[in-house]
């Protein structure tokens, strides 16, 4: 079982399910499509195969990925993003973003069309406005508050 934060905060309950090794770097090559088990393995470079079963077994509980039997014997399988885990595909371009001058100015996101780096900025469709990020805050919530009603 992975260890939780135990916060109540949208950054910690994501890293709840996202935030163990080897994880986003699952999510960023299903991005490109399913995948079998091998290839997967191949691209992932230093993973244990017992490892990345884990983590595809997680990840399929959580709901991110889905797992296809494509041979009963020996079983043998294709994994693929839910919706839910592809909605990640922002999180991983703006990881590859933050990263690019860890790597080189060659690396990161780029639009399939031109070539061009992409670039992530924050949005409020309440104003539909761009907004600058000091005027981003992600503020810890308060756990919500049960109420009880009194045994009579």
């Amino acid at each position: 079982m992975a260890k939780r934060y135990g916060q109540h905060c949208p950054v910690a309950k994501s890293l709840d399910l996202i935030g163990e090794r080897w994880t986003l770097l699952i999510v960023r090559n299903l991005q490109r499509g399913a995948a079998r088990f091998q290839v997967l393995r191949a691209q992932l470079s230093g993973i244990p195969p017992k490892l990345l079963t884990d983590r595809l077994r997680r990840m399929e509980r959580q709901g991110l990925v889905t797992r296809e039997l494509y041979s009963k014997r020996p079983p043998r399988a294709s994994y693929a993003l839910t919706s839910r885990g592809r909605d990640l595909g922002l999180v991983v371009g703006a990881l590859a973003m933050w990263g690019r001058p860890l790597v080189g100015p060659r690396s990161g996101p780029r639009h399939t069309t031109c070539g061009y780096p992409t670039e992530l900025q924050h949005y409020c469709p309440h104003c539909d406005q761009r907004v600058a990020p000091n005027a981003v805050d992600v503020p810890n919530a308060k756990p919500s508050r049960v109420r009880r009603r009194a045994t009579q």
